[in-house]
């Protein structure tokens, strides 16, 4: 992993989910269901990140 992706990881990627995760835990209704898309959002994000980093 480049420096980069670590800056980018550390500084935007994971205050930002902890973000959404408790802007999502704050609707009681439907909190399962945001945290469920959140994750695979996220799960999709870092795999498209390895594939194109694994390609150069």
């Amino acid at each position: 992993m480049s420096a980069s992706s670590i800056i980018f990881f550390s500084i935007f990627l994971i205050p930002l989910t902890g973000l959404l995760i408790w802007v999502m835990r704050q609707d009681k209704r439907k909190a399962t269901t945001g945290l469920f898309v959140l994750a695979f959002i996220v799960i999709i994000g870092i795999m498209f990140m390895y594939m194109m980093t694994k390609g150069k």
